[in-house]
C-alpha cells in the first residue's frame, strides 16, 4: 500500500499535456480610404507582354540583329586593313566567317517567323438559312426531348445546325442549312438514303464511336454534307445505336471542347 502511494505521488497518473500553437501566416489586404488596393500584387512576365504586344517588331528582331551584325563584320574588316583574299586562312577570316554565317542565319530566321504566323481562330456567320424542319409523325415527347437538345447545343456550345436521322429518315434538321441553287430562299433537304449509304456513315457506323471533325475544310467527307452551310468550320458525327446519326455543325474550328463532346455524347443517350 505505501508502495503505491509513493508511485502514485512521483509518477502521476495525468500529466499535464502541452499544448502546441501553430503559427499562421497571414497576408493582409486592405483598401486605404482613397481606394487603393494594398496587399500582394501579382508578377508580370514585361517580356511576355512585350512581345504579345509587339508581334511584329518581335519577328523581325533577328533581321535587324542579323543585319547590324553584318554590317559590323564588313566595317571590321574594312577597317582592319586585311586582304580579302590574300590573308583568308588567318585567324581572322576563320571568325569573320563564322560570324557572317551567323549574320544570315539571324536574317533567314527572321524571314521564316514573318512568313509562318499563327492563323487566328473565330466564330463566323453561317452561309445559309435557318430551317426548322420535324417529321410529322413524331410523337410530342420525342419532338420536345429534340427541341431541348437543339436548345441545349446551341446555348452552350459552338453548335448552329443540327441534322438527326435515325433508320434512313431525317427526323430533325434545325439551325442552319445550305441554300438550295434552283430556288434561292429554300434550304437544302438532307437525302438520308444518300447519307447512309455514303463511306462516311458507314465508317462511323463499323467504329460505333463518336467522330470529331475540328477542320472541316481539311476533310474529303464534307461533299457528304451538302445541307450544312458551306462556311461550316467543325462537326461532331455521333452514332445513334446501329440505325441513326446525329450531325452537329459548329461556326469555330475546333470549337467544340472535351467538355462539350461529351456533353453531346450524354445528349444522344438522353434521346
Amino acid at each position: 500500500m505505501e508502495a503505491g502511494i509513493l508511485l502514485r505521488l512521483v509518477v502521476p497518473f495525468n500529466p499535464p499535456r502541452r499544448r502546441f500553437t501553430s503559427r499562421r501566416r497571414s497576408i493582409r489586404a486592405s483598401i486605404n480610404p482613397q481606394g487603393g488596393y494594398q496587399g500582394p500584387k501579382p508578377k508580370t512576365n514585361w517580356v511576355a507582354d512585350w512581345v504579345s504586344k509587339n508581334d511584329d517588331v518581335a519577328r523581325s528582331l533577328p533581321i535587324y540583329v542579323g543585319g547590324v551584325s553584318l554590317l559590323a563584320v564588313l566595317f571590321n574588316r574594312t577597317v582592319s586593313g586585311i586582304a580579302y583574299v590574300a590573308d583568308a586562312s588567318s585567324s581572322q577570316s576563320r571568325a569573320d566567317l563564322l560570324t557572317l554565317g551567323l549574320a544570315v542565319t539571324n536574317i533567314l530566321n527572321g524571314l521564316v517567323w514573318l512568313s509562318i504566323r499563327p492563323k487566328s481562330i473565330y466564330a463566323v456567320n453561317p452561309n445559309g438559312v435557318e430551317c426548322r424542319r420535324i417529321h410529322p409523325y413524331l410523337p410530342d415527347s420525342v419532338v420536345s426531348e429534340l427541341l431541348w437538345a437543339w436548345e441545349s447545343l446551341s446555348d452552350v456550345t459552338c453548335c448552329r445546325s443540327l441534322v438527326v436521322v435515325y433508320d434512313s429518315i431525317c427526323i430533325l434538321q434545325i439551325g442552319f442549312a445550305d441554300v438550295s441553287q434552283s430556288n434561292g430562299s429554300e434550304p437544302i433537304a438532307v437525302d438520308a438514303d444518300k447519307l447512309t449509304k455514303g463511306p462516311l456513315y458507314n465508317g462511323l457506323a463499323k467504329s460505333g464511336s463518336q467522330s470529331y471533325l475540328a477542320n472541316l475544310s481539311l476533310y474529303p467527307g464534307k461533299s457528304e454534307l451538302p445541307f450544312l452551310p458551306s462556311n461550316t468550320q467543325a462537326v461532331i458525327l455521333q452514332p445513334l445505336g446501329d440505325k441513326g446519326i446525329a450531325i452537329v455543325g459548329g461556326d469555330t474550328i475546333r470549337g467544340f471542347t472535351t467538355s462539350d463532346q461529351k456533353c453531346i455524347f450524354c445528349l444522344v443517350i438522353i434521346i
